[in-house]
């Protein structure tokens, strides 16, 4: 008996004897290729006259989708389903040698789900020799989030940050830290907004309600799981914040500008110095010595009132320099 079509073939399934399911898992990004493993476990070779290898998704509770298969005596696999058609690949050649593997090719966020290969020989009265579900796990790395702090404080004296990332798979979680002392803030202060975009991939925004206080510094960190990854963004709403009662007098375009002006003043103070200097220098150079017994010639009484008390002052005291 020769079957022509996969539809055929699914009627045999029921008749057929059990074998021993082998269960494994596959970690995918979106975009890329993959490959799900369906190998017989034993070095053989197989004739392809003699095959019938089927690839279908395993979905408890849900029907079952074709994604290619092999029938023997073809020159080459079918398809059944158009989201497979071009992506779906088997090798003839590695048939041969026991290898059964699906390549997968672009990886969308509907390709995740359990993939079962079934393995029949027509020789051996259609005996399913190869039962494999491979679970394929797809995920896409999220984009850095991007944190929109508030411009000043509100009226009603709390603050809101809004943390947005896009393009990711599956579903993130979202916390917010408190930078401070890297804690988690209470999940019941953030509202997330987590939606399925056009591509199937996951926008997420989360909006985080929180008292004013003397300095907020926030952190938005999304978190996926399959891929172990955390990316976060800081926030600190103190730097958009001049003026207010947490105590910031200047803000900071202004500060350049003072650093401008006292680094002019140093400027002229050492410009000043430099002159004051180089006129002391060229008056030495200059101007004759002076005689210092001329000096003490013209004030006599210097000497003799420095060293000699006055008589009519009192006993002890001195007199100064005339």
């Amino acid at each position: 008996m020769r079957l022509t079509s996969a539809g055929m073939f699914l009627l045999l399934f029921s008749a057929l004897q059990a074998t021993d399911v082998q269960e494994k898992e596959v970690r995918a990004l979106v975009g890329s290729d993959v490959e799900l493993s369906c190998v017989f476990p034993e070095r053989h070779s197989f004739d392809l006259n003699d095959l019938y290898v089927y690839w279908q998704t395993s979905v408890v509770g849900t029907p079952k989708t074709v994604v290619t298969y092999y029938l023997s005596g073809n020159s080459s696999a079918g398809h059944e389903d158009n989201r497979y058609r071009d992506r779906a690949r088997l090798s003839l050649e590695s048939m041969k040698r026991g290898d059964f593997s699906l390549h997968l090719h672009n990886i969308t966020p509907q390709d995740e789900q359990r993939f079962n290969c079934l393995v029949f020989r027509k020789s051996l009265e259609l005996e399913k020799i190869l039962d494999v579900v491979v679970t394929l796990h797809v995920a896409a790395n999220y984009s850095m989030p991007v944190v929109r702090a508030p411009s000043g404080p509100s009226e009603n004296e709390e603050l809101t940050f809004t943390c947005t990332s896009v393009n990711g798979y599956p579903r993130p979680n979202v916390y917010w830290i408190n930078r401070t002392d890297n804690s988690l803030l209470n999940e019941t202060l953030q509202n997330n907004t987590v939606s399925l975009n056009a591509q199937g991939l996951y926008d997420v925004v989360s909006v985080l309600t929180i008292r004013q206080t003397p300095s907020v510094n926030v952190g938005c960190c999304i978190e996926n799981v399959l891929l172990h990854q955390n990316l976060t963004t800081i926030s600190t709403q103190a730097e958009t914040v001049t003026g207010t009662e947490y105590g910031i007098t200047e803000s900071q375009a202004d500060a350049p500008k003072k650093q401008g002006a006292v680094l002019s003043a140093l400027i002229v103070l050492g410009v000043v110095v430099a002159v004051a200097v180089a006129t002391g220098w060229v008056c030495r150079s200059r101007c004759p010595p002076r005689d210092p017994r001329r000096s003490w010639a013209a004030r006599p009484e210097q000497t003799f009132s420095s060293t000699v008390s006055d008589e009519n002052s009192p006993p002890g005291a001195w007199t100064g320099f005339l």
